[in-house]
């Protein structure tokens, strides 16, 4: 096999690649238009659901709900379930962006729009593009690389700024520590930066600083979220 047949195999690929990322990018936007306004609630899948943080997410999303937001998730168990179950319980539309992964991840029977991404990065933008705010529960290496993701666009001012919401002092407070004492003092991050991030440890209080964010901003006549 030539070294021009190889290339010529690989070019062919890529663009039949480039047609399914527009494709998926295309059902996100027709899927989703409507979602706003909405929260996109960030966590771990390896919750169970007799942990007290799934119970406190379920009740986030119930308390967003009916204060009127719709909610949005990556569709899978843990956190995601709980929050599903919350926008359920509440009326509103319940939305979950599953991904495939090699060890199949189906979606929670309480994510009731369903949208199964192959790309990770199509489905970060939908989990994004359509947010009014972001909460970010206890998760591991996919939640801390949402979150991070969130905060670099705020930060080149690809989105425009906003407070994320996380939840749990307890599981937070080393990760603030690390980049108020760390990260700060060495001139990688700026105090502003650290002011986009606000903990909370009650279920109400996370969700009126949601709805009370997200008043000021429609009152404003500005945009509560650009991307």
């Amino acid at each position: 096999m030539s070294k021009e047949y190889e290339i010529n195999q690989m070019a062919k690929e890529d663009s039949w690649r480039m047609f399914r990322i527009m494709g998926e990018f295309v059902e996100g936007f027709d899927g989703l238009a409507d979602l706003v306004p909405a929260v996109t609630i960030y966590g771990s899948a390896r919750t169970k659901p007799d942990d007290a943080l799934y119970k406190q997410t379920e009740e986030i999303a119930y308390l967003l709900g009916k204060d009127g937001f719709n909610i949005m998730t990556g569709g899978g168990p843990g956190v995601m379930e709980a929050a599903n179950m919350g926008a359920h319980r509440a009326g509103v539309i319940s939305a979950g962006l599953n991904i495939k992964l090699p060890e199949e991840q189906k979606c929670n029977i309480y994510a009731e729009r369903t949208i199964t991404f192959h790309y990770f990065f199509v489905r970060k933008v939908m989990l994004v593009k359509y947010a009014t705010a972001f909460v970010i529960m206890p998760g591991g290496l996919g939640t801390m690389d949402e979150l991070t993701e969130v905060l670099n666009l705020i930060q080149t001012q690809k989105m425009k700024p906003f407070p994320v919401l996380l939840f749990s002092t307890p599981f937070w407070a080393p990760l603030l520590d690390w980049l108020k004492n760390v990260v700060l003092p060495q001139g990688y991050i700026s105090t502003e930066d650290l002011d986009l991030l606000r903990v909370f440890d009650e279920p109400k209080e996370l969700a009126d600083a949601v709805k009370t964010w997200y008043t000021k901003q429609k009152f404003s006549g500005r945009k509560a979220l650009e991307y």
